[in-house]
């Protein structure tokens, strides 16, 4: 009769966590100062592309087939081209100008007062 062979592999109980599944939290609230008109009046960004998150826009372009693509960029505001992974490209980059554009951070001012004149001594060594 024939023996039985033992596997040697080891179940693995613990799995780590890829880095791209891991995010950080930078514990700011983030607010943001209104570049036109439209975002005074309430404008949220959400009408030209239906969202500000790159990752919801990236599963949406996903999910389109080629010439639900071409469709888009050409409401978006450029010709659409026939090579779909250039197509894709293009259209996240144009999305990612867009959110940049419309989601100026606050400038708030520095925390400190007036520098003192030995920081200055210092600070001026390296002229």
């Amino acid at each position: 009769m024939a023996e039985k062979k033992k596997s040697t592999k080891k179940p693995t109980k613990n799995k780590k966590k890829s880095l791209e599944s891991l995010s950080q939290v930078h514990g700011k609230e983030e607010k943001f100062q209104p570049t036109t008109l439209e975002q005074v009046w309430g404008e949220t960004g959400h009408t030209k592309y239906g969202t500000t998150d790159v990752n919801d826009y990236i599963r949406r372009l996903d999910d389109m087939n080629k010439s639900d693509l071409q469709a888009h960029a050409h409401v978006i505001g450029f010709v659409p081209v026939d090579d779909r992974v250039t197509l894709t490209k293009k259209l996240i980059s144009e999305f990612k100008k867009y959110v940049s554009g419309f989601c100026k951070p606050l400038i708030q001012p520095s925390p400190g007062g007036p520098v003192s004149d030995e920081a200055k001594k210092i600070l001026s060594e390296g002229r």
